[in-house]
Parts: C-alpha cells; sequence; structure tokens
C-alpha cells in the first residue's frame, strides 16, 4: 500500500474522521497477518463480529477466533472499546429529577454488553449524583441486586436518595419477576432505613423503561 493511502499517514493528514471504520482497527491493529495487511485483517474481523456494535461487545477469545488475531491485538482492541465506554460513563455532575434523568445518568455504564450489570446511583438530597457504584455483574440474561449492600453503599457514600439501573443484552425492556421483586424490596428497604428510593430502570443500547414495583 502507497504511504499516502495507509490509514495512518491519512489520520494525520487529514483526520480521522475521513477514515472508514476498518481503517480505524487497522490502526489499532498495528499490522495485518499472513498474507493480510492490517485494512483487509480488520475488515475480517468486523466482518467476523458482525458489525462495529459487535465487534464492541467481543470479548478476547471470540476475537482470537480470526485468523492473524493473537492475544496482544485482541487485547489492544477490547482495552480501546473499554477506554471509550471509561470516557462515556464520566458525564458532568449531574441531578436525578426524574426517572429519564436517572437513565441518563447510567445508560453510559450499562450500554454494549454482553452481560447483565446491576448500578446504584447515590443521591444528595436535592438529588445531585454523588455516586455510581457498580453493585453487581452477571450473566447474558440475569445478574443478581443485593439489596442489603445497595443500602449500604447509599449510606457509607453519603447519600439521601439512590436509584438503580440494569442492563438487558437482549434488547427487551420487559421487567422479570425478579426485577419487580427487587424493586419493592428496596422501596422498603430505603423506607426503613429514611432514605428515599427514586427508581428503578431498564436499560438496553436504544431505550429504556422504569420498573414499577
Amino acid at each position: 500500500m502507497p504511504p499516502t493511502d495507509q490509514p495512518r499517514e491519512r489520520l494525520l493528514s487529514i483526520g480521522a474522521t475521513a477514515l472508514a471504520d476498518r481503517e480505524l482497527l487497522a490502526l489499532l491493529l498495528g499490522s495485518g497477518g499472513r498474507g493480510t495487511n492490517a485494512v483487509e485483517l480488520a475488515s475480517h474481523l468486523i466482518a467476523h463480529c458482525g458489525d462495529l456494535r459487535g465487534l464492541a461487545r467481543s470479548d478476547p477469545h471470540r476475537l482470537m477466533s480470526v485468523p492473524g488475531i493473537g492475544p496482544a491485538k485482541a487485547a489492544r482492541i477490547v482495552a480501546a472499546f473499554h477506554l471509550v465506554r471509561q470516557a462515556q460513563s464520566e458525564p458532568e455532575r449531574r441531578r436525578v429529577t426524574c426517572s429519564g434523568d436517572l437513565a441518563a445518568v447510567v445508560s453510559p455504564m450499562l450500554r454494549c454488553l454482553s452481560h447483565e450489570r446491576v448500578v446504584a446511583v447515590v443521591c444528595d438530597s436535592g438529588g445531585a449524583v454523588l455516586r455510581r457504584a457498580i453493585v453487581s455483574e452477571g450473566g447474558s440474561d440475569h445478574a443478581i441486586a443485593p439489596v442489603r449492600e445497595i443500602v449500604t453503599t447509599v449510606l457509607t457514600s453519603g447519600g439521601s436518595s439512590f436509584g438503580l439501573a440494569h442492563n438487558h443484552p437482549s434488547g427487551s425492556l420487559d421487567p422479570s419477576p425478579a426485577d419487580l421483586d427487587v424493586t419493592a424490596r428496596l422501596r422498603q428497604a430505603a423506607e426503613t432505613v429514611g432514605l428515599r428510593f427514586l427508581d428503578h430502570v431498564i436499560v438496553t443500547d436504544t431505550a429504556w423503561r422504569r420498573v414499577a414495583g
């Protein structure tokens, strides 16, 4: 590939927005495989995962099933997507005044995951976010929401109110019986210790829904 057509040179001369996804991924890979340049290998990898969203969800072992992708390349890709999620999950200090605010605060921590994650959002008496804490990680269709641990997290963080959120990797917004149960239990536990329970929401990659209980 002529130097002027190489992704690195094009990025430096005209900017990252001018590059295709496969070219940006090729820069992360650094090199190709046997008989394949980096751009071709990047194309194979994206196709293997279905699309860019599928690539973002993939673990290292799935990436390493593509010929030419070893541990170093797989780790580099996973680390890059994780850094993006970390950057997106650090919004400016926000205030939770409704269910939509709660969903917006936690969405960056729950999108593009292949497993369920439960996040507690701790707020002060005015609804300002003090802390967002991951309280549980689970499988592809279930994660435990430990009521005692959630309440303890709120109290030790100096919070006066809190909300709960978890994701559904399947994309379904329908609450399970366990979702309804934990919502009711959290509401009761909050009243017992003098906390305000704001809400419980389910978040997917494209939408959210509150869990009544």
